[in-house]
């Protein structure tokens, strides 16, 4: 074989077999035998190694071989061999290659390993056994000092977690493991890995260590193997080939990344499957056999900083854990929910644990990469959402299940229909663990904090139940998952630490865990990017600009309308729907159509000063367009001309943008006049994407109709293409917008795609700023969009990569300078406010959080009472809806009835002659095949009420509380707008499905 094919070889095992080379490579040792590695390669190397663990060090490593000369390959194997990782020289050696049975019969005896390891870890004396192996030739000088260090740092127990990390990636260790062991005085350890009959004797009689279920898979591993093990147990028989060790390895510093885990299927049955496979070498031709191997799964393994967060939680408090963005809470959450089950089993107690999460995509994620792959084997694990289409009720699902990954809102539904006689539901005494992931968001009226409510209520009635001596209601354990609690707007250090006890208050939490004796270890898996400002003084003329300026004076003039605020600014916004409501409530029409058109020039304001100005020039035309066609009434006889039911106002508003538009329209398309902070954004996008081999990047900009503005952007400039940029937009599901929404198939498609990288750079909406699974990115930026501090930390947490740049890009006069440096405050003030609440004396810390806690239930219970009052002092037949633009009579409250809690639908008799319908603009742009397309318009002046829905084979008029001025005449007439139904102080009675029914007689 020449020199050149030899070298493609090693590079095709290294390939097949990276997954098991990351995990039995220990790279100290070996890079004392590879002189050819530069001393920078080797520095980072070691680096790693310290830093990140073994499998992020062996990969580097690996990189590094492949990238090197190919002469380079001979001395890896050697330097392999001679630092101690002969099973990992057999990977990459094809002549040493094992057949699948070898490679089988050694993964069942890791396996062995595996289930015995409690009993192997509390009874045996690491130093003696370590030191016995290092005379019979299993371990090298390196292993004994290291396990030695350990056992001396932290004691017997975890020094032989380190010997049994070690011995099982050595290459012909099964049987002088054994001999080790029984020379050391470990006999019984021996007889239990063995399959002796008196170990197996004594474990049947008695496993304090195992449950029942580990006991019987260990006992058919071992009978599997035990005739070929008797064979081993003398030193001079050692194995004839050498044996691979399974991915699922059991030391602390064996396991990779959240990012790296391999996944695979270690069952016992599969791993019996291959037991029994023929023997052979490999060759040329077994390529593809090499390639069909699974790993097993991977081992659930916390790192040092990880495991000192946990540790309240092991112990079965409630608290909060704080930790970065990209630093693994997820994690940490998967390993609490086991060793809480674990304990449960062990006690012969019913444990069953919930996940709570905010967003419906991060119910799939948790579940595909998070507790499926590591609890699968133990535990039933599920996820719902809103999404999922289940044949059994949420109830039964939780009997069925031991974990369920759920959206809040499943869990407030069930708990609310457990009052119902007739409802069957769920109680919080269900569950022994509660993980409240982004559990900032346990506050003020949000699902989790409803949740969370009736949590403190039954320990306040279990406290009374306890001083009576009767019995109480268990109640579960809760965690909270959060990278930033943040401050609440608080100005002050006092205010910030108060709203730092609400939150703890409102998840009943002891403590609020963050990083402190291994803060270094952290700062070192989690980068903090590099942060850059980029400003757009721009002092260029924009006639654009000048023209929508003038258009709105003319407006404000003929309305009569001045705001103290200038042109294209939040306040100037606020100030227009403020002024629109109330035109509303006083039926001015004129003032409410222009303050409409206003705020439609404002938009185009800010979108030029944002994107392009053909952009905001569409937004105006876009708008205008429509407001044509629902001005028009087109008769259904085709003979008869369209009618047009534009009055004084509407005639004025459409001939002033038709005069000006010819005028826009050429002014949107001269390059010279688009705005400054447009180049910026293109200026760093270019420098972040060329000087990165393969960059990946988010932008996070406001609305949605800027993120696809931005895309549309950045696919008509060739110059991005040129530098490898491919982009995708990433909004959110919602409907309530002018835009498109994605579904959420569609999001996770578009995250796929930015995972595997045909996809590199993502523009957003806020939507994948919190909890996403958004792979590493090197450049994040904020392009003109600053919220809170929660908000900030979160997008910079996305720019986990090595050397990553973290930027907002913005306009002078903008004022997000401004604000990312109050955010940049408050977070300082944040961790301040943390630290206080740490050292607070632990008797004052809780008598501060109980009376949160009851000021928080008084509350509520407060505004019950005042919305129950509201409801019962106003019935329907007291209020009647106007149209907001013609201030038409369009129905009473009697004519309104409700579906599922949340559809408004109206019955009133010959309600359809008050109506137009049409196409739904939303829906039709995304092609959508919806049942429920049709948008209800008034016949009089085209103002859209809502939409047709189809139920249960009934067309029903379903309205939009936002789309009409309310009345109410009890005493005397008040008129309001109202932006969501259950704001309305009404309580409407349950649609009459048989009622609206048409008889069977009838066609």
């Amino acid at each position: 074989m020449s020199a050149e094919s030899g070298a493609e070889r090693f590079l095709y095992m290294i390939l097949c077999f990276r997954a098991r080379l990351k995990r039995v490579i220990r790279v100290q040792p070996v890079l004392d035998w590879l002189p050819s590695l530069s001393a920078e390669e080797r520095e980072r190397v070691r680096a790693a190694a310290l830093q990140q663990g073994e499998v992020e060090a062996a990969e580097l490593l690996l990189r590094a071989v492949e990238r090197g000369p190919r002469d380079r390959f001979p001395e890896f194997l050697q330097a392999l061999e001679r630092g101690g990782c002969g099973l990992a020289a057999c990977y990459v050696n094809p002549s040493q290659l094992p057949s699948p049975a070898e490679e089988a019969e050694n993964d069942l005896c890791v396996h062995l390993v595996q289930l015995l390891h409690g009993t192997l870890v509390d009874n045996m004396r690491a130093t003696q056994v370590a030191e016995k192996c290092l005379q019979m030739g299993i371990f090298q000088v390196e292993d004994v000092e290291r396990i030695q260090t350990v056992t001396e740092s932290r004691g017997n127990r975890d020094g032989a977690r380190e010997l049994l990390s070690r011995i099982v990636q050595k290459k012909d260790w099964f049987s002088p493991f054994l001999i080790a062991l029984r020379e050391t005085q470990h006999e019984d350890l021996a007889n239990d890995l063995s399959g002796n009959t008196r170990g197996v004797e004594n474990r049947e009689n008695g496993m304090n260590n195992r449950t029942n279920e580990e006991a019987e898979v260990a006992m058919q591993l071992e009978h599997a193997v035990v005739e070929d093990f008797k064979q081993q147990e003398n030193m001079n028989d050692s194995l004839g080939s050498e044996s691979i060790v399974s991915e699922r390895s059991v030391g602390e510093n064996s396991v990779a990344s959240e990012s790296d885990v391999s996944v695979g299927d270690g069952s016992v049955s599969n791993a019996n499957e291959n037991l029994g496979q023929s023997s052979s070498t490999t060759s040329d031709s077994d390529e593809d056999e090499v390639e069909s191997r699974a790993s097993p799964e991977p081992e659930l393994i916390l790192r040092d900083y990880q495991m000192e967060v946990a540790k309240p939680a092991l112990n079965g408090e409630n608290i909060i854990i704080c930790l970065p963005t990209g630093s693994g809470k997820t994690r940490v959450a998967v390993y609490i929910t086991k060793d809480h089950l674990d304990k449960k089993r062990r006690a012969s107690e019913p444990g069953k644990v919930i996940v709570l999460v905010n967003k419906v995509p991060l119910v799939e994620q948790h579940l595909r990469k998070e507790f499926h792959p590591f609890l699968k084997r133990w535990y039933q694990v599920i996820g719902l959402s809103g999404d999922c289409q289940l044949k059994i009720s949420f109830p039964e699902v939780v009997r069925r299940n031991d974990v369920i990954i759920s959206t809040a809102q499943i869990l407030e539904n069930s708990l609310l229909n457990a009052t119902k006689e007739d409802e069957e539901g769920v109680h919080l005494s269900d569950f022994s663990l509660i993980i409240i992931d982004e559990c900032h968001h346990t506050q003020k009226e949000g699902v989790y904090n409803n949740i969370m409510r009736r949590y403190l209520k039954e320990k306040m009635k279990n406290g009374k139940l306890a001083k009576e001596n009767r019995p109480f209601v268990p109640q579960p354990q809760i965690l909270g998952l959060t990278a930033s609690p943040g401050v609440g707007g608080a100005t002050s250090y006092l205010k910030a630490e108060e709203h730092i006890l609400k939150i703890c208050a409102s998840l009943d939490a002891c403590r609020i865990m963050t990083v402190e004796e291994h803060a270094s270890q952290l700062r070192n898996q989690v980068k903090e990017p590099y942060k850059k400002t980029v400003i757009a003084d721009d002092k260029r003329r924009d006639p654009f600009r000048e023209k929508i300026i003038e258009i709105m004076t003319d407006i404000q003039n003929y309305c009569q309308l001045h705001p103290k605020s200038e042109f294209g600014t939040q306040p100037y916004e606020q100030w227009m729907i403020r002024e629109e409501k109330k035109a509303a409530k006083e039926e001015k029409r004129k003032e409410r159509v222009c303050a409409e058109h206003l705020k439609k020039y404002n938009d185009a304001l800010q979108i030029n000063d944002t994107i392009r100005m053909v952009d905001a020039y569409n937004h105006l035309r876009n708008f205008y367009k429509e407001e044509k066609s629902k001005k028009t009434v087109v008769s259904d006889d085709e003979d008869e001309p369209a009618v047009s039911k534009q009055d004084e106002t509407d005639k004025f508003l459409m001939g002033l943008f038709n005069a000006k538009k010819k005028q826009l329209k050429e002014l949107a398309r001269k390059p010279e006049y688009e705005n400054e902070t447009l180049t910026k954004l293109r200026n760093t996008l270019m420098e972040e994407f060329t000087k990165t081999v393969e960059p990946r990047g988010i932008i996070f900009t406001k609305t949605r109709q800027s993120a696809f503005a931005l895309f549309q952007w950045i696919k008509d400039n060739t110059k991005f293409e040129e530098v490898g940029i491919k982009a995708h937009y990433l909004i959110g599901a919602g409907h309530n917008s002018e835009t498109k929404p994605m579904t959420q198939n569609e999001q996770r498609e578009v995250i796929g795609k930015f995972r595997d990288g045909s996809v590199n750079l993502l523009i957003a909406t806020t939507v994948a700023e919190e909890g996403l699974d958004i792979k590493e990115c090197n450049i994040v930026i904020r392009y003109g969009l600053v919220t809170n501090e929660i908000a900030m930390l979160q997008a910079r947490g996305r720019a986990r990569a090595d050397e990553s740049t973290y930027a907002l890009v913005a306009s002078s006069d903008s004022g997000a300078v401004e604000r990312e440096n109050v955010n940049s405050f408050r977070e300082k003030m944040m961790y301040k406010a943390i630290q206080r609440v740490q050292k607070m004396p632990q008797k004052e810390y809780l008598n501060k959080i109980q009376t949160f806690q009851l000021q928080s239930i008084m509350e509520k219970r407060m505004k019950a009472k005042r919305d129950q009052c509201k409801t019962y002092k106003r019935n329907p037949s007291l209020i009647k809806f106007l149209c907001k633009n013609c201030h038409k009579l369009i129905c009473s409250g009697e004519d309104i009835q409700v579906i599922e809690n949340m559809h408004h639908v109206s019955v009133k008799e010959d309600f359809q002659s008050l109506y137009h319908t049409r196409e739904n603009k939303t829906l039709q742009d995304k092609h959508a095949d919806y049942q429920t397309n049709g948008e209800i318009i008034c016949k009089d002046c085209g103002q859209a009420w809502g939409n047709m829905m189809v139920h249960r084979g009934l067309d029903l008029p379903c309205l939009k509380i936002k789309n009409f001025v309310v009345v109410f005449e009890d005493k005397k007439t008040i008129k309001q707008i109202f932006k969501k139904w259950g704001e309305l102080p009404v309580g409407f009675p349950v649609f009459d499905y048989a009622g609206h029914c048409p008889s069977s007689d009838e066609d």
